[in-house]
């Protein structure tokens, strides 16, 4: 009768112990959001000793701490699009003049500049046609990309977008 005792007293102190209060229950946590990042294509810009920069509104302001990357269409090669980080590097004229893509943005807008001590040395390749691409990278992603931002095809393979996410400006 002793062991039969001991041995329903141990069942019960397990069953008791595997019971109780679990405590109070923690604060509800954050929604989880997909991380959006968005991509504008512009028109061909002309740049001219009048007018050396191009200005993009966003549809909508940014959030602050996002990050704004510019490419420039550089080049085709075989069918593929070269896209060249802004800014560039400086380019030298062999009768001495320079240029170089350059930008800035505020949460509303995105200023693509051409600089140049002489605009007008600048051949059309230069300076008319050319094409811009404007990354948002959300905050959260700068934050965790281990990647290389000077390449564009990286950056949208990270954002998970593709060409068809890509809005055209007109």
């Amino acid at each position: 009768m002793k062991k039969l005792f001991t041995i329903l007293s141990i069942v019960a102190l397990g069953f008791t112990a595997c019971e109780g209060d679990p405590g109070p229950q923690g604060p509800p946590g954050i929604d989880g959001t997909a991380l959006v990042g968005s991509t504008y294509e512009t028109p061909a810009v002309d740049f001219s000793v009048d007018n050396d920069f191009y200005r993009f509104t966003f549809p909508s302001n940014i959030v602050n701490g996002d990050a704004v990357l510019v490419y420039r269409l550089e080049d085709v090669v075989d069918g593929l699009d070269v896209w060249e980080p802004l800014p560039t590097a400086t380019i030298f004229f062999d009768d001495g003049g320079f240029l170089q893509y350059r930008f800035n943005y505020t949460l509303g807008d995105v200023d693509i500049i051409l600089e140049s001590d002489d605009i007008s040395l600048a051949g059309a390749e230069f300076t008319q046609d050319q094409i811009f691409r404007i990354v948002v990278v959300p905050s959260d992603l700068v934050a965790e990309f281990n990647g290389d931002f000077s390449n564009y095809y990286e950056v949208m393979s990270a954002l998970e977008l593709s060409e068809t996410d890509i809005q055209t400006l007109q």
